[in-house]
């Protein structure tokens, strides 16, 4: 009951106004028709009902305006508008900007409070990185071998484990086989790579079936004739080679034991911030993401980056109509390059299909209040916060670079995360306005709710509520604190909500034709 009173609308605090220059502004809580509004000195009433975090137009805007939201262009009235009506599919059309037709607004650096260097307890791997948590993986090379990695891991589940063993996880898939030989093989290639490499895995079991396109051998060394050595901490089998699914489990079991004794001898040690490698991803979002989940997680980013860690800004779909801020902020003019022809890329790849960007956003998203790609793309871009660009990588790619790193990748969401997973992220941090449900294998997945509403409706999947900035209870500086604080403890061991319940997903981009 406290909490209506306090969300009860008034004319000042009903809607939000997130630039001077907009021409729209957004519901806080749903508004009833006649709701008086004052905003930027001018006073209104809304002409309908007007859902929470849906736009309302503040002026009259003229068939074929532009309408600003964030000081940025979010698209055209396709009829006229006039003040108090309810923004959105109806009467907002959308078209690719051209250049220059865009930007209104830059995203400056934000200046961070002075930290003391902050830490956590982790696993410092052979090769110097760190990882959150000491996984045995189980990775199936193909379909074929899918079902019997999940009962490997199964029959696990059950038994005593070292306090400082997280697990046994399976990595099942529906690729490896009827797949063209080229970039798409190659790309799932790399990404079990980097799931069987990872910071966050102690040793590694690759199981195929024996005949497959994606061969155990090709993480064994010993493709092309070749014989590097295999490290101790991997192993491979086949199905066929083994006497079938229970031969493989009776052979996988007795291998995984090894690994276990091996990964009872890694203990925590206290490592800098600096070693969070940050993986960033929203999914279900709503009008609100872009003005609490997201601001708050990218000012969180900056105080990674300022540790000396790095954040991994995804979902190359949701930059589309935002990339010219994410220009400004390059190291160079060669990372800017490289983002551009990352986005220029992945629009030929669509238009192979007959597809648009505007296609990504969901019916769940619009029933949020967001209209189109360039809306939803300006509020997304907010999770990386203000720090420099220093580098763009590819889906799954190795990650070398420390600071704000951009992959590329589907906006997806378990499809997205594997990727950032592959490439080596040890956290992921993932902002949600309708409530997405999802985690990995063997990455803590922290979830960060944009609206009240969400939180509480969904409070066993959710683990902080962002949504206390909208009902003016918390900043933004506030909440990008407390993401902070919760990313160090969870580093140390401390477990998300999705890894509670057991959440698992795991999706390898498919980029090429079944065969």
């Amino acid at each position: 009951m406290l909490y209506e009173i306090q969300n009860r609308p008034t004319a000042q605090n009903a809607a939000i106004l997130l630039h001077a220059h907009d021409n729209v502004a957004v519901a806080r809580v749903a508004l009833a028709a006649g709701q008086e509004l004052e905003l930027a000195g001018s006073a209104l009433r809304t002409r309908s009902e007007i859902p929470a975090g849906h736009k309302v137009a503040l002026r009259r805007i003229e068939a074929g305006e532009h309408v600003y939201r964030y000081g940025n262009v979010i698209g055209f009235a396709s009829g006229t508008i006039e003040p108090g009506e309810h923004v959105h599919v109806h009467n907002l059309g959308y078209k690719e900007l051209e250049p220059g037709e865009a930007v209104i607004t830059e995203t400056k650096a934000q200046p961070v409070p002075d930290l003391k260097s902050a830490s956590f307890l982790g696993y410092r791997r052979a090769d110097g990185r760190v990882g959150t948590r000491n996984y045995i993986a189980v990775v199936a090379a193909s379909n074929c071998a899918a079902y019997t990695s999940e009962l490997i891991a199964q029959s696990f589940k059950d038994e005593p484990l070292p306090p400082n063993v997280d697990g046994v996880v399976a990595f099942p898939h529906g690729e490896g086989c009827g797949m063209s030989i080229g970039p798409d093989s190659e790309q799932l290639e790399r990404t079990l790579r980097g799931v069987l490499d990872h910071p966050n895995v102690a040793a590694a079991l690759i199981l195929g079936l024996g005949c497959e396109v994606n061969q155990v051998s090709h993480y064994l060394g010993h493709a092309n004739g070749s014989a590097a050595a295999i490290p101790a901490t991997l192993h491979g089998l086949t199905l066929q080679e083994s006497g079938g699914t229970l031969g493989a489990l009776e052979a996988a079991r007795k291998q995984v034991r090894e690994f276990i004794e091996r990964a009872a001898a890694h203990k925590r040690t206290e490592v800098p911030a600096s070693e969070i490698v940050l993986g960033l991803n929203c999914g279900g979002s709503d009008s609100f993401s872009g003005i609490t989940a997201n601001p708050a997680l990218g000012y969180c980013c900056d105080l990674i980056v300022a540790q000396g860690g790095t954040v991994v800004l995804a979902e190359t779909t949701e930059i589309f109509g935002a990339e010219h801020l994410l220009v400004q902020r390059a190291r160079n003019p060669r990372v800017a390059r490289k983002l551009l022809d990352t986005v220029a890329g992945y629009k030929t790849y669509l238009n192979r299909f007959g597809g648009s960007f505007n296609d990504n956003p969901s019916p769940g998203n619009k029933e949020g209040g967001l209209t189109n790609i360039l809306e939803k793309s300006l509020g997304a871009t907010a999770k990386a916060g203000t720090s420099t660009l220093e580098d763009v990588v590819d889906y799954a790619e190795r990650l070398h670079t420390r600071g704000f790193v951009f992959m590329n990748t589907p906006g997806y969401d378990p499809v997205s995360i594997t990727g950032l997973g592959a490439g080596g992220v040890n956290l992921i941090a993932f902002t949600t306005g309708r409530g997405s449900a999802i985690g990995f294998p063997n990455i803590p997945v922290l979830k960060i709710a944009s609206n009240s509403h969400t939180y509480r409706r969904m409070q066993g999947n959710m683990d902080v509520n962002a949504g206390r900035i909208a009902d003016g209870d918390a900043t933004v500086e506030q909440v990008g604190r407390e993401i902070f604080d919760a990313l160090l403890r969870v580093a140390s061991g401390e477990k998300t909500r999705a890894e509670i319940l057991g959440h698992h997903e795991f999706a390898p981009w498919k980029i090429g034709p079944v065969l």
